[in-house]
């Protein structure tokens, strides 16, 4: 989760940008930093993956897209199975090649990203720039 939040932190979406969570990270990899982790396949049976973890980021990311006016979900998809980690309903699986979580900004002005990871709290804040 750490290393997530770290590459998105700061991140600016223009006016009128959509942004996506799979084309800015790209795939998960070891070479990146990425460990093996819990993840969930298409039957939602757990298993082993890298880039578990992300779907953390891209849940809470989601969750804050939803209590910004003017932020526009253009896709998102539930978890194959419960997630403990949201309520029912306000997850956004992400899986790179296949399930990605996707917003439009269109508030009329750029908008910055900060990501706060303490243990197993995860904090997104949605800035409003100039």
């Amino acid at each position: 989760m750490q290393l997530t939040a770290s590459r998105l932190n700061n991140h600016i979406i223009k006016s009128g940008e959509t942004f996506s969570f799979c084309d800015f990270l790209g795939p998960s990899s070891s070479d990146k930093g990425y460990q093996e982790a819990d993840i969930f396949d298409n039957n939602g049976n757990k298993k082993k993956g890298i880039g578990g973890g992300n779907c953390q980021i891209s849940s809470t990311l989601y969750n804050a897209v939803l209590a910004v006016p003017n932020l526009t979900v253009i896709e998102r998809h539930p978890h194959s199975n419960y997630v403990p980690y949201v309520q029912k309903g306000k997850d956004a699986a992400v899986a790179y090649g296949s399930y990605d979580f996707k917003f439009k900004n269109d508030t009329g002005k750029n908008i910055k990203l900060r990501f706060d990871v303490t243990d197993k709290i995860v904090t997104a804040t949605i800035y409003q720039l100039g």
